[in-house]
């Protein structure tokens, strides 16, 4: 009976890295197909499965090691081999994806610092070409002007918004990775919980077999909904928190 079970669940944790390496390929398209386009939550739940079909491979993993048919046991070593060499290419593949996004995102920056100054404003492609012209444009250039042509205050108060939107934008991205990591969680926890309920039908299944008495039945199913409780509570205090701190940094 132990054996049925163990196969059942390494062939749930097979469906479930095989549907989750779909799930992050297809992301991976949308991420690519505009990279500086794609929303900071999509970038999240690429991180999030990519976290969570890592874990489910090492489950699988395990499993594997356990079986004692020398077939099956290389069979599920060379899944294991493929899904970490996809995983591998995943990974690389995303970070390329996000560097593409943090270079186009910066250099859009750039060009609305840029964009704000007057059109005599750019910077000549010889940079020693003003000291030759200085003595001209003395006297029609007012004493007060800058030699960019915007004065010291607006460069000042340009280059503090451009910070403070970097400031933001980084917070952000640490705060949607924690939101992926709670939900990376909240997904194993689910994961692992039908995993146990059919474990848990199986036990039932194996103990009416054998005979044991319906208050051990019975004391196990309010066990069964204790922990139900407990992890209903645990999600809403979770969320909660995470609410609190979106609060607090707003």
């Amino acid at each position: 009976m132990g054996m049925t079970i163990d196969h059942e669940t390494q062939n749930s944790l097979y469906n479930s890295a095989f549907k989750q390496s779909a799930l992050v390929r297809k992301d991976l398209d949308t991420f690519s197909a505009a990279p500086a386009a794609s929303s900071p939550a999509l970038q999240g739940q690429i991180s999030a499965s990519l976290t969570s079909l890592s874990r489910t491979v090492d489950d699988y993993d395990r499993m594997a090691k356990q079986e004692l048919v020398a077939a099956k046991q290389q069979k599920a070593y060379e899944r294991v081999k493929t899904f970490r060499a996809d995983l591998i290419e995943y990974r690389e593949h995303f970070d390329r994806l996000r560097k593409e996004r943090e270079d186009t995102q910066a250099s859009v920056n750039r060009n609305e610092l840029l964009g704000r100054r007057p059109h005599n404003a750019a910077t000549p492609e010889n940079p020693y070409a003003s000291s030759t012209t200085a003595s001209q444009n003395t006297t029609f250039r007012p004493a007060n002007a800058s030699s960019f042509g915007a004065s010291p205050a607006d460069y000042t108060r340009e280059t503090h918004a451009l910070r403070e939107q970097t400031f933001m934008e980084s917070t952000n991205a640490q705060l949607d990775e924690f939101l992926d990591r709670g939900r990376a969680v909240l997904g194993d926890l689910g994961q692992q919980r039908e995993i146990l309920k059919g474990t848990q039908r199986k036990l039932y299944s194996i103990a009416n077999t054998l005979g044991v008495s319906g208050d051990t039945i019975r004391m196990v199913e309010r066990r069964t909904k204790q922990d139900k409780w407990i992890f209903w509570v645990s999600g809403i205090v979770f969320f909660g928190l995470c609410y609190l701190v979106l609060r607090w940094l707003r």
